[in-house]
């Protein structure tokens, strides 16, 4: 199949839209869930209210947290909206208030990034360009707008193009000394799982942690494939759902994105499983549905140039790491947004000092006063993030009359079980470092000692 008849096959092949509708309600109740799980949690206290001092992305320095007031709004925003994506009322307008306000959170502190969130903001994002609520809804039931039995195969290929690009990088990202060959981090991380029922006993065992390794890797790279080719699609779905169930029990902290990623794998099922089950528990008007979605031709150029950008940045950006010196999981230049999922296991500390330079007086930082205890431990292991908490106390020390403050850290971390080594040039002044995507010359190697 040559380009033209692949571009002509993905625009003019017809699917049932079944399946993004059922996509379109599961997303929206997983998120419902999500979203009303972290305001009983108490997250939002905890994580956009309590901070002093935030940690945004280079670029969106300008993107600020609302208060206590403003950013319960904003979660009570995406409970309501995710709920109405849910049940197909506003669609449209839902899903982009739904992408908009969950991208702006998660821009705010990058030490509450996950992959996972970042995983949500895409998938968000691609069901603005879909008429995912033109079946199966209440707009359509209210007769708000049309409703189509069948769409282009783009608008359900995308999805599962995101998910296949998830999975392989997080596969080949586990190809990897410490992850095959010393079976780390998972020989830290298993054997203090001993109290789980029936296995937990099993667990501090050395071999499990090697098959863990062995087989993590393996699913990673090659579920994309069982589950895009039809002969072995179930197969494919039943190694999600046992992968997923196993790594919800074994590591609870992950929350919520177990359950994330086997809604996205129900993609993949056939048509004839989501119309079924659609049909079973939903009754909705299709009456004088219109047989096939056709956007005008200056809706599909826009689409089409958003899909192009989108999925060259995802396939372009976890390569990034590439044109950094050093090693990754030492100096995480060009770690996130790269689907590297529970890779490593890393701590550290890091002592902060402040020096006038004018008089010479010197001050120990006690970063609690400062920084909550999430933000601290990570930024003790990130580089732009200890340069940022630099920035933030020579901005501090100025606004109480020192005019020239040096800010000097002493910072030793450790790596999967490795002792810990000195991580940061601890004769540098910090102040005078830029933050950027440059190359941070002043990460020692991780084989100093």
């Amino acid at each position: 199949m040559n380009f033209l008849e692949a571009k002509n096959t993905l625009i003019l092949k017809k699917a049932s839209i079944a399946p993004l509708a059922f996509f379109r309600i599961v997303f929206g109740l997983v998120m419902f869930i999500s979203m009303l799980r972290f305001i009983m949690k108490g997250w939002v206290d905890t994580l956009y209210v309590q901070p002093k001092y935030f940690f945004p992305f280079y670029g969106f320095e300008w993107v600020k947290p609302l208060g206590k007031v403003g950013m319960y709004l904003v979660f009570i925003l995406l409970v309501v909206s995710a709920l109405l994506i849910a049940i197909g009322l506003l669609y449209r307008a839902s899903i982009i208030v739904f992408f908009l306000l969950f991208t702006y959170v998660e821009l705010i502190d990058k030490s509450n990034y996950l992959n996972h969130y970042y995983f949500i903001s895409i998938i968000a994002l691609l069901l603005c360009l879909v008429p995912a609520g033109n079946a199966y809804s209440l707009d359509v039931k209210f007769g708000r707008v049309r409703s189509y039995l069948e769409v282009p195969v783009w608008c359900i290929t995308i999805f599962k193009l995101q998910l296949a690009i998830v999975y392989f990088y997080a596969g080949i990202a586990k190809v990897n000394t410490d992850w095959l060959f010393h079976a780390m981090p998972l020989r830290i991380w298993l054997p203090a799982k001993y109290d789980i029922p029936l296995i937990g006993c099993f667990l501090d065992e050395l071999w499990v942690a090697y098959f863990f390794s062995w087989s993590g890797m393996l699913y990673d790279i090659l579920i994309p494939f069982l589950l895009i080719w039809k002969r072995t699609t179930y197969v494919g779905i039943f190694l999600v759902v046992v992968f997923h169930i196993l790594t919800s029990i074994l590591f609870p902290m992950i929350g919520m994105f177990p359950f994330i990623m086997l809604m996205a794998a129900l993609i993949f099922l056939p048509e004839t499983f989501h119309n079924k089950l659609l049909k079973k528990f939903l009754v909705v008007n299709l009456l004088d549905a219109t047989t096939f979605y056709k956007p005008s031709k200056i809706v599909s150029k826009v689409v089409y140039g958003i899909l192009i950008i989108h999925f060259l940045i995802q396939i372009i950006v976890p390569l990034r790491f590439l044109f950094y010196p050093g090693k990754l999981f030492w100096t995480e230049e060009g770690y996130r947004f790269s689907w590297r999922v529970m890779l490593m296991e890393k701590a550290g500390y890091a002592t902060f000092i402040v020096k006038d330079s004018l008089t010479g007086k010197m001050e120990e930082i006690n970063n609690g006063n400062y920084l909550t205890m999430q933000q601290e431990k990570m930024m003790s292991t990130q580089p732009d993030m200890i340069l940022q908490y630099a920035k933030i106390l020579e901005a501090e020390y100025k606004n109480r009359g020192m005019k020239t403050p040096q800010v000097v850290v002493e910072s030793y971390v450790t790596l999967n079980g490795r002792s810990g080594k000195l991580f940061i040039d601890s004769s540098l002044d910090l102040t005078k470092e830029k933050e950027g995507f440059e190359h941070k010359k002043w990460i020692l190697p991780s084989n100093k000692k």
